[in-house]
């Protein structure tokens, strides 16, 4: 028997280092599953979550209208109805028990991240097609996957982080990231060199716009809340 082939999202995912460590295994990742990040961090990181939600629903969009089969639509349209309904119960409460005013994150300053995650969005899913799509779907679950099932066992005391932890280390969760993954790997059959060298650019940016998003987080928090010490 020989080798066995090693998967394109495998690649996409060893082509992508050291900036995928970087993002899985990120001071902000590793606070949060220890439970020792600040308030003000995570309320800063969240409120600008909540704001790519919107971005992140059209990515999930795009891939519902441009997937090839019946069922991989009937998959990704339950996967959105969970980002867009299924998750807002959680940010409501959290960001009443961070103490986070309801126009701060209902209309919120987006971060350069954040804006620049939405345009790669957009220049993924509105000009490229499904496999396009996928390229950066793929790396923004599938770093949450990774790092939310490296976090410690025992879940911080924090509702908030508890929860967030729990929202990317679940049965469902996994089982979906897979399916991305899956979809993306067949999606590359067949493609052109070319094709995928656009495929993996667009990975290798997403990857590294979730290293800045968490970044962002402690740099807007140290800027605008006072250092009591």
């Amino acid at each position: 028997m020989g080798p066995v082939s090693e998967r394109f999202t495998d690649r996409l995912r060893s082509d992508a280092e050291p900036t995928w460590s970087a993002a899985t295994g990120h001071r902000f990742t590793e606070e949060v599953g220890a439970g020792t990040v600040p308030d003000a961090v995570f309320a800063e990181y969240l409120t600008q979550d909540y704001a790519f939600v919107d971005a992140l629903a059209s990515l999930v969009g795009y891939a519902v209208a441009q997937a090839p089969r019946y069922p991989a639509k009937q998959r990704l349209g339950g996967f959105l109805a969970t980002i867009v309904d299924e998750e807002s119960d959680y940010f409501e409460r959290s960001f009443d028990a961070l103490g986070v005013p309801e126009s701060a994150w209902t209309d919120p300053q987006r971060r350069p991240p954040t804006r620049a995650f939405a345009d790669l969005i957009h220049r993924a899913g509105a000009r490229g097609g499904y496999a396009e799509t996928l390229a950066v779907l793929v790396p923004v679950e599938w770093i949450y996957a990774e790092w939310a099932s490296a976090a410690p066992e025992g879940r911080p005391e924090q509702f908030y982080l508890a929860e967030w932890v729990a929202l990317h280390d679940n049965p469902a969760f996994h089982d979906t990231v897979s399916f991305l993954r899956s979809e993306l790997d067949a999606a590359a059959v067949g493609a052109s060199e070319a094709r995928r060298a656009e495929i993996a650019r667009l990975f290798d940016r997403a990857v590294e716009l979730e290293v800045a998003f968490f970044d962002a987080a402690y740099e807007y928090a140290d800027a605008e809340v006072p250092d009591d010490g």
